[in-house]
């Protein structure tokens, strides 16, 4: 099921970003934090209460420089509003009620969206009482908080919770194997996903997304149901506004969620950019698994994959199981190989061990290695049993799950791909105290 969006939306220096790193930095809020992505500044996968969202930062989703900041806050705000489910607008109190705040406070009164109107930097009494000035933008009650020393956070997270929508029912999607196409805006999405649709295999039928101008595509490979997910760089130049364009990470996100595996497009003339490992980070923290398919091949002159793949290691090593794709969309070159690669991928994430191999494997891992210790205390795993497929994820019994570091954990995870191989997608690993449910 797709994790419903909040976008924070507010004028520059409101503390946008402030506030998405203190939530995300509460134990009660975030999700997971895996090290190696730049998360933190872009994006939150935030549970409170037993509700799951999606916290976007619209300030840190430009992509480029815009030509000036107004013009550049304007675009966020826009893309925000369109594929928000849920809105925060925050304003600084300490500021009052600015021409900025009124704009985007007039353009929020046009949608129909639940809305959470947050006064941020409220770092004392009299500051909170000042709040109520923002009743003036007709956004109902003013909520004041003070994101940097989390102050009304809590009370901020309950009224966030109560403006999302309901959850969609289970087993809404179609049975079948579910691939996001993503990446920068023209590096070639459209044109890749018309050559995987163009050749002898049927189209079943076209299935509506859940974006508001998307629409999936159900096909048969090799008798396998495959469902392309569309993303918004698909959509043909002349309709989409620039902004919405540039700001396309909100819809990337859903997209991502919804798939078993993101198709992560790369143009191979301008190598791999930092947008595309905030993607890649994207894809690792939602736990999908993932194909890297360096598009444009044709315009390459060295064509020394060796070389290459030496390099997009480099540049991906928090996804270092990723598999790479050489392709050109243009000519056709390679595009053959990305749906076999797309179902071996997704095999490898039902892969299901029984607990006897996994413990034979883990045993002598641990028997090679010096294990964590604090003081006197050392760690011992009782026993590891595979919990799920899709990802896979196997849940390790110990005597006290704080000894475990990022590094052994790493260690651990790849022993297990080189006993079993998990190409192409990530695996969970949940440590557990004896004793604990």
């Amino acid at each position: 099921m797709t994790k419903p969006i909040v976008a924070i939306v507010g004028r520059q220096n409101a503390g946008k970003s402030t506030l998405l790193n203190r939530i995300a930095g509460k134990p009660l809020a975030i999700v997971e934090d895996i090290p190696g992505t730049t998360r933190d500044r872009v994006f939150a996968n935030v549970t409170w209460q037993g509700v799951e969202f999606t916290l976007v930062d619209t300030g840190g989703l430009e992509l480029e420089p815009s030509s000036t900041i107004a013009r550049g806050v304007k675009a966020q705000i826009e893309a925000a509003i369109s594929e928000a489910d849920a809105i925060v607008s925050l304003v600084d109190v300490t500021e009052g009620v600015t021409p900025s705040d009124l704009d985007i406070a007039d353009m929020l009164r046009r949608v129909n969206k639940p809305i959470l109107l947050v006064a941020n930097k409220a770092d004392n009494t009299r500051l909170e009482n000042e709040a109520v000035e923002f009743y003036e933008l007709g956004l109902g009650e003013p909520l004041p908080v003070a994101a940097h020393h989390g102050r009304g956070i809590a009370e901020l997270l309950d009224k966030v919770k109560e403006l999302l929508p309901p959850q969609a029912p289970a087993g809404a999607e179609p049975e079948a194997i579910k691939v996001a196409i993503v990446g920068r805006p023209n590096v070639g999405k459209s044109m890749l996903l018309n050559v995987l649709l163009g050749d002898k295999r049927a189209i079943v039928d076209d299935a509506p997304g859940t974006t508001r101008d998307a629409v999936d595509t159900l096909f048969d490979f090799n008798g396998q149901s495959v469902l392309l997910i569309d993303t918004a760089g698909i959509r043909r130049r002349g309709r989409v506004k620039a902004g919405v364009e540039r700001y396309s990470v909100i819809r990337t996100l859903r997209a991502i969620d919804r798939a078993d595996i993101a198709l992560l497009v790369l143009d191979a003339a301008e190598m791999a950019t930092t947008q595309d490992t905030h993607i890649a980070g994207y894809i690792q923290q939602a736990a999908r698994g993932i194909v890297l398919i360096v598009n444009k091949w044709d315009l390459v002159e060295n064509k020394d994959k060796a070389e290459w793949n030496k390099y997009i290691k480099s540049q991906f090593k928090f996804v270092a199981h990723a598999p790479v794709l050489y392709t050109s969309a243009k000519t056709g070159q390679g595009v053959d190989k990305i749906m076999p690669q797309v179902s071996q991928v997704y095999q490898e994430r039902l892969k299901r061990l029984s607990t006897a191999t996994i413990n034979n494997i883990i045993q002598q891992a641990i028997a090679a290695h010096n294990r964590p210790r604090s003081q006197s205390k050392q760690l011992k795993v009782f026993y590891v049993t595979q919990a799920e497929v899709n990802p896979p994820t196997f849940v390790f019994f110990t005597n006290d799950a704080r000894l475990v570091h990022f590094s052994y954990r790493r260690y651990l995870e790849n022993k297990l791909r080189r006993a079993f191989g998990f190409d192409g997608t990530p695996l969970r690993l949940i440590f557990k105290t004896r004793g604990e449910e």
